[in-house]
């Protein structure tokens, strides 16, 4: 059916669900049968569909790269002072588009060994969400700090993993997000030195002349637009972001 083709984000969501999660009672769904095996009902795949259009904010700013961008770019557009340019649909539209760019790896690995095995029935339920954990989490632990992971571990009083496998879902996803809010404010600190200093020139030129009444923003904001184009001020910032998660 075409509508298994959208459930891979529900897969995620209920797979990290599942390995966070205390045990729980055991449920026999009944998900009917296909000609070469048990397969998943229209109106289950349209439900799962109704999910994830819900859950789908949630998974993609806890378990992608999509707020180390977006922080980033609201940080640019406060070093440059342009108040609403560009708006927050283009930076959050662009924020997207890096964001697939960047969980596009990720994303090929799950549609390869789960939604691909299971359009063919190769795979049960339960295995596809166990599979689908798999590479997110490589990809998370790969941008995870120690440290960030280690207090996590450590508030949740769960034993020391032995391997990267070991590690719960539960202390992850919370090191992850502290992990990519503290690189983002890191490269968006880097992004208001030039334009402070912009701003620095200029007010101290005002002043020089008493031309106290006239507000530096008005006058810098040019000179900070000339800089950031001069420099190629986009091309440094998006490969910058991107050979963060590649490079």
């Amino acid at each position: 059916m075409k509508l298994r083709r959208l459930i891979l984000p529900a897969l995620i969501l209920l797979a990290c669900t599942a390995a966070s999660a205390a045990p729980l009672p055991s449920v026999s769904v009944n998900f009917g049968k296909s000609p070469t095996g048990p397969g998943l009902s229209t109106a289950l795949q349209a439900a799962m569909v109704l999910t994830i259009l819900t859950l789908a904010p949630t998974i993609l700013m806890t378990m992608t790269s999509f707020t180390r961008m977006v922080v980033v770019m609201h940080f640019l557009r406060q070093g440059l002072g342009t108040q609403q340019t560009p708006s927050n649909q283009v930076l959050i539209s662009l924020s997207l588009v890096l964001t697939f760019f960047v969980m596009g790896p990720t994303i090929n690995e799950i549609n390869t060994q789960v939604i691909q095995p299971l359009n063919r029935n190769e795979l049960t339920v339960d295995q596809a969400f166990e599979r689908t954990g798999a590479p997110l989490k490589v990809f998370m632990l790969r941008h995870t700090r120690k440290k960030d992971l280690s207090l996590f571990l450590r508030l949740a009083k769960a034993p020391a993993p032995q391997t990267k496998a070991d590690v719960p879902m539960a202390a992850l996803l919370p090191a992850f997000m502290i992990s990519e809010l503290k690189t983002a404010f890191e490269i968006g600190f880097m992004i208001f030195l030039p334009f402070l200093v912009v701003d620095m020139v200029v007010a101290s030129v005002l002043l020089s002349m008493g031309m106290m009444m006239l507000p530096p923003v008005v006058i810098s904001l040019p000179f900070k637009v000339l800089l950031f184009v001069m420099v190629d001020g986009w091309y440094l910032i998006v490969s910058s972001l991107v050979r963060g998660y590649t490079g």
